[in-house]
């Protein structure tokens, strides 16, 4: 036999002792370390599934409604006891509206109803030369309903002037549903509900008709035409004439 040959199987032996040599070297370690780790508790288990949920850590703060620096909800007895913003930002009160009857709408640039300003804009005029001190209609622009207002305030108010020639108040962009809802709206909406008995605002161009009592006496759909109210606001200018 060559020496080469006799060789081989004491070579093979070594390899093989260092290979098992290494591995239960990698055993003990593996116990030693797991001995020394602690093993969560399943209230800890729980806490770290919580902490990771992506949905967790997307989730938006609360929303919190914003204060108001005019009459809320709780206090008013009629219309006219609100200050809304104007086209500036500055109280619009009411109560400079007492003893009118008052139409009130929300407006848009951008919509389907838009043409109703044309509308709006020669009812008032007619009713306000019959009725010089007894009528109003107030604007409120809101951008809830498919985003057709999103110009600014100065934006929406040369819009009104220049297509359709509006004289009529055009008040400062507001909400008129959910939690920043203009405060006079939500009193408009809980004193009359609309169809089907709800009081959320549908879309753009609905009308409430406010007696001089400061209470609600109408509202109306986006489809009900100025020109078809005109005849249910002489009405009620002529009762609280009475």
């Amino acid at each position: 036999m060559s020496r080469a040959a006799s060789t081989a199987p004491r070579g093979i032996l070594a390899a093989t002792g260092l290979r098992r040599h290494n591995y239960l070297r990698t055993l003990r370690w593996t116990a030693t370390v797991s001995a020394l780790t602690p093993t969560p508790s399943p209230l800890s288990r729980t806490s770290f599934r919580l902490a990771i949920q992506p949905q967790t850590l997307l989730q938006s703060p609360p929303r919190v409604s914003h204060a108001h620096n005019y009459s809320t909800m709780a206090s008013a007895t009629s219309f006219y006891d609100f200050k809304p913003a104007d086209k500036k930002g500055n109280p619009y009160p009411l109560s400079n509206l007492s003893n009118k009857v008052v139409l009130v709408v929300n407006t848009a640039s951008k919509c389907g109803f838009t043409p109703q300003f044309g509308g709006l804009e020669k009812l008032y005029k007619d009713l306000k030369a019959q009725y010089p001190n007894d009528f109003e209609i107030l604007g409120f622009p809101c951008n809830q309903f498919g985003g057709q207002d999103p110009g600014s305030n100065d934006d929406i108010q040369s819009f009104c002037q220049v297509n359709y020639g509006v004289s009529f108040p055009v008040l400062g962009k507001i909400d008129v549903n959910g939690d920043k809802a203009d405060p006079a709206f939500e009193w408009l909406k809980n004193e009359k509900a609309g169809l089907m008995g709800l009081k959320r605002v549908k879309w753009n161009f609905e009308k409430f008709l406010v007696g001089r009592d400061g209470k609600v006496k109408g509202r109306w759909a986006s489809t009900k035409k100025p020109e078809d109210l005109k005849a249910d606001i002489e009405r009620e200018i002529k009762a609280g004439k009475a």
